[in-house]
C-alpha cells in the first residue's frame, strides 16, 4: 500500500494556501537524498517556505518535493524525498500536521502482540456470514 504522506502534504498545502496563509515544511535535512542549502540547516533540520509566491516550479510528487527558491539572493534547486518531511504547517498560526516515522515499505507493519491476551480468541467459523447490528 502506498504512503498517505504525499497525499496529506498536498491536501494541507492546498488548505493553507486557500486560507491565505504561508505553508512551511519542516524537513529532516540529514535524510538521504535531501538537497538543501547547508548553511540554513539547524540541528539537522530545515524549515522551508513553500508558498507559491516564494518558490518556482513547485512539484509535490508522491516520492519527491522539488522546487527552485532563492536563498540570500541565489537561486537554488531544492529536492526533498517525501519521507524526509517531518511536518507541514501555516507559519501564521502553526496549524498543520506533523508526521511520525513510517515503518516498512509496501508491507504493513506486523501487528503488536500483547503480553497477555484479555480474552481468548474466538474460533473462526467459515460457515457463518458476518452480521451487522444497529446500535442506538
Amino acid at each position: 500500500m502506498t504512503s498517505t504522506r504525499p497525499y496529506l502534504i498536498r491536501a494541507l498545502y492546498e488548505w493553507i494556501e486557500d486560507n491565505g496563509l504561508t505553508p512551511h515544511i519542516l524537513v529532516d535535512a540529514e535524510a538521504p537524498g535531501v538537497t538543501v542549502p547547508k548553511q540554513h540547516i539547524r540541528e539537522g533540520q530545515i524549515v522551508l517556505n513553500i508558498n507559491s509566491s516564494a518558490v518556482r516550479d513547485l512539484r509535490l510528487g508522491n516520492d519527491w518535493i522539488e522546487f527552485s527558491a532563492r536563498f540570500g539572493g541565489v537561486a537554488r534547486a531544492i529536492q526533498i524525498p517525501v519521507t524526509a518531511v517531518l511536518a507541514i504547517y501555516a507559519r501564521e498560526n502553526g496549524q498543520g500536521m506533523a508526521f511520525g516515522e513510517e515503518v516498512g515499505g509496501d508491507e504493513p507493519p506486523p501487528p503488536d502482540k500483547p503480553d497477555k491476551p484479555d480474552k481468548p480468541d474466538k474460533p473462526v467459523r467459515p460457515d457463518r456470514k458476518p452480521v451487522l447490528k444497529i446500535v442506538k
